[in-house]
This record gives C-alpha cells, structure tokens and sequence, in this order.
C-alpha cells in the first residue's frame, strides 16, 4: 500500500486526520462540521455502545429516549445552565419550505415562523426535567435511573473527526433521588463506571477527579471527570458525571412526598460520554503504520491471510482456511478471512495493520505440509510459527496478553510524562519543552486559574480524588494549597 500517514513527529494533528480517514474509520460531510461514521468506526462504537449499556443495566439503569428538541423557554429556567450553553445553540425558527416566486430555488416560507423557537439538544437535562415533573410524585417513585443514547449539537467553530464535532453521539444518564446522599453516590458510582471502562475495555489509563468550578459543568454543584494523556502530550477528557443538587428540580418544580409527608425537591445527576472516546482510542494507542486496537473492543480480532500459487493451491488452503476461521469463531473470537483475489497477501498485511487488526494469521502450501501457522500480533509486530493444534489457545491468550500490554504502554508513557513543579516559569517551559500532565500547586481562587490559562494555555484537567493531601505554597501567587491539581493542555 506504500505509507499512507504523515508521521506523529511531522505532524501529529495531520496524522491523526490521516488515520481517521484512511483506516475507514470516518469521513466528512457536506454539511460543515459534521462528520460521517463510516461502519468500520461505528462498529467500534457499537461494540463500546453494548459494553457501557450493560454496565448501565447492571447498575439499575434503563434506557428511554426524549425529545430532539427542546422549548427556548426552558433553557431560560436555569440560569448558569442556558449561560453554558447560549453560544453552541442551533435553533429552529420556521417550520415549512416553498418554492421561491422569483424561480431561484427553495426558501424559507416567512408564514411558518415558530410561535416559539425549539432549541436542537445541546444536551438534555430541561427536556427531561420539565418531564419527570409528571414522573415524580412520591419518595416510592424514587430513585428514578435512566439513560438515553441519542445525538446532540453544539455549534463549532473549529472541528475534528470524533474529537469535537457540530453533532456527535453520545449517552446521557439523568437520575433523580430523595436524599443528596444517594445523588452524591449516583455521580460517584457513574465516574468509577467511566474509569472501568476506560482502563479495563479502552486500555487508557486515566486520572479521577473533580473539576474546578471554573471548568465545571453548566448548572452543576460538582463535576467528577477522567482525563487520559494522549500520545502528543496532550489531555482528554474522557467521561463526566455531575451532581446537580437541586437546581433543575427547583427550575422545574420537581417535588416529591417524603417517607415523612414532607414535601420536597429532588436531588439530580447526569452523566456522559461520547463518540470522542472515538478519537482517545486512536491517539493513545496508535503508530505511524496505523490503529492498534485493544482486542476488547476491535470489530475484527483475528485476520487470516491465506497464500498461495495456482488454483490447486487456492482449493487446498480455502478449506483449510475455513475450517480455521470456524474454530476460532466457535471460541467468540472475530475473524475476518481475506481470501480476496484481487489483492497481494502484502497489501492485505498493511491493510488490516492500517486499521489496527490485533492479531494476523498467515497460512501457506509450506504450512499445510507442516501443520504450522504464521501469527503476527499487531501491538508488538512480534512473529511466530506454531502448530496448528495449539493455535486457538494461543490466539485466546494474546488476546488477553495484547489488551493488558496496550494498558501498560499507556499506562509507561503517562508516568513518564507526569511531572510535579513548584515554579511557575519552569511550568511554562515544561508545557513548551515536555507536554503532558503538570502537578502544580494552586491557591483555589478563579483568577488565578484564568491567569494561567490566558498566559499558558494549559487548564486544571482535575483535582484528583485519591490526590495525596500535600501541603504547599500556589506556584503562582504564593498562597496556601491544601493539594496539587493536575494541570495539562487539552483537546
């Protein structure tokens, strides 16, 4: 196939552009900003898809599905949400076409305009809130756990495929409860199933925490995130749950009858991850030949390449072939056999290399004559030759083997691009010289925090939750800190 990608070092960004479009994964569209899923990449999101549903499902969880779009007035309810949001918004005025009198094409019919202006979801939380005000009554109604799976958009300026697009999918879970309590346990619980995710099916390590206010969500009291470090040094958040209190409650009169008699609020959450788990996936794991998959989640887990000379031989290594593929099927592992015709077991090779197949099987005349295979595992591109008879077992322990070594390689380059500083200026020259995650002291005041980013770029990805409580001075102003926040620049 020759070399389809501009190297990491060249240009990290054009690379990634590269690859997205190359492997298959996506395209854009033409409507700008958007971006087509192509079913190679939305098979890897489906598989993400199914394993979070169940996550969701095991936890007491149930989808349902609302409105695409929402009332302006309701945005209006809630003040920090609307002000969060205001500048993303797409709105529906008018509600019919017409052909224009002049003969130059459709236009807008001035006589359908919209009484009032429907919102196209940015996210969810007052459609389904003005909602569960008819849902919610009493404490036996309580705790109300539903996630939908839906597409949303934010108006962009600037776009990447998967990273940040106009529309993009996504989930979003949005629970109500009796007691902040329970709510505070809803977000932490979501968080923690975020970070099993992440490290256990994408393979990416992450940091847990909570934002700082000025990185919160809009109508949040406290947002718990994950941040994973991609290969450029730079960070992404991966997944946010959110405690709400009861802003949305109070916004849409959401009121229960306590054990008690009391009537109350509602105590709120919600929580998302999106098609950007899409882009982490690439960019923490890949190389300049293409994606390296975590097995978990790779649409093709197995890839088989047959080679031979003459029809004889093409019969011959057919059946065996296929009887190869059955094998490893029957054992749940995905296999694509590429007896392709019109194409050289090279360019097959780089081809699967290009989108990230784990493991490559090679099957010859010379294999048949010894019972012998060919396996090459992508993460490593390290070659054996085995016995056939050993040939399942071997490929249901690499996966295992290749899925904890991706984890571990991302795992080595976060530790090695974790650094801690006290001084503001070698900060600065870290972000230019060493990118990646910075842990620095900071005196918990907004100004200081948009100081540093005006100046730097860089922005507190997270407070960690399991952060040591260590004692120092800001690195900025000099004042007191109770802890280090990590510190990074970010997609």
């Amino acid at each position: 196939m020759g070399k389809v990608l501009t190297g990491r070092k060249e240009n990290y960004s054009q690379w990634y552009n590269d690859l997205v479009v190359k492997a298959d994964m996506a395209d854009n569209s033409a409507v700008r900003g958007c971006m087509v899923i192509k079913p190679y990449g939305y098979a890897i999101w489906e598989k993400m898809q199914a394993t979070l549903d169940k996550m969701f499902k095991d936890t007491g969880h149930v989808n349902a599905y609302f409105p695409l779009f929402i009332p302006k007035s309701f945005f209006s309810k809630e003040a920090s949400h609307v002000e969060g949001f205001a500048k993303e918004c797409a709105v529906v005025t008018h509600y019919r076409l017409k052909n224009d009198p002049n003969g130059k094409g459709i236009i807008v019919d001035p006589e359908a305009k919209l009484e009032e202006e429907l919102i196209v979801r940015p996210t969810s939380e007052t459609i389904i809130w003005n909602t569960y005000k008819s849902w919610i009554q009493s404490y036996r109604d309580l705790p109300l756990l539903v996630n939908q799976w839906a597409n949303v958009v934010r108006w962009e300026m600037r776009t990447r495929l998967f990273l940040r697009t106009t529309e993009f999918l996504w989930q979003e879970g949005h629970t109500a409860h009796a007691t902040k309590e329970e709510a505070i346990e809803e977000t932490e619980k979501m968080v923690n199933v975020y970070t099993d995710f992440a490290e256990n099916w994408l393979a990416i390590p992450v940091l847990k925490g909570i934002k700082s206010p000025n990185e919160r969500f809009a109508g949040a009291l406290e947002t718990y995130c994950i941040e994973a470090l991609m290969q450029d040094g730079k960070a992404l958040q991966c997944g946010t749950s959110h405690f709400l209190g009861q802003n949305f409650a109070k916004a849409f009169d959401v009121k229960f009858a306590s054990r008690e008699g009391n009537l109350d609020y509602v105590w709120a959450t919600s929580w998302g991850v999106s098609t950007r788990l899409m882009g982490a996936l690439i960019m923490a794991h890949s190389d300049d030949d293409g994606l390296i998959l975590p097995p978990k989640l790779a649409p093709i887990q197995v890839v088989l390449v047959p080679i031979y000379k003459g029809t004889d031989q093409m019969q011959e290594l057919l059946a065996a072939g296929n009887k190869i593929k059955d094998m490893l099927t029957a054992q749940g592992i995905s296999v694509k056999f590429d007896d392709r015709d019109n194409c050289s077991p090279g360019f097959k090779f780089a081809e699967h290399e290009l989108k990230g197949v784990p493991v490559r099987l090679a099957l010859g005349p010379r294999d048949m004559q010894n019972n012998t295979i060919e396996v090459v595992r992508r993460d490593t591109r390290e070659k054996q030759t085995i016995s056939q008879d050993v040939l399942v077992d071997h490929v249901k322990n690499l996966m295992t083997e290749i899925q904890a070594n991706i984890y571990q390689k991302a795992l080595k380059f976060r530790e090695d691009n974790t650094i801690e500083t006290d001084n503001y200026e070698e900060f600065k020259k870290l972000l230019d010289e060493k990118p990646g995650f910075i842990k620095a002291h900071w005196d918990g005041t907004q100004e200081t925090e948009e100081k540093i980013k005006e100046e730097t770029k860089a922005t507190i990805r997270c407070i960690p939750i399991d952060g040591k409580q260590e004692e120092g001075k800001c690195m900025v102003t000099g004042k007191p800190s109770k802890q280090r926040v990590v510190f990074a620049r970010a997609y």
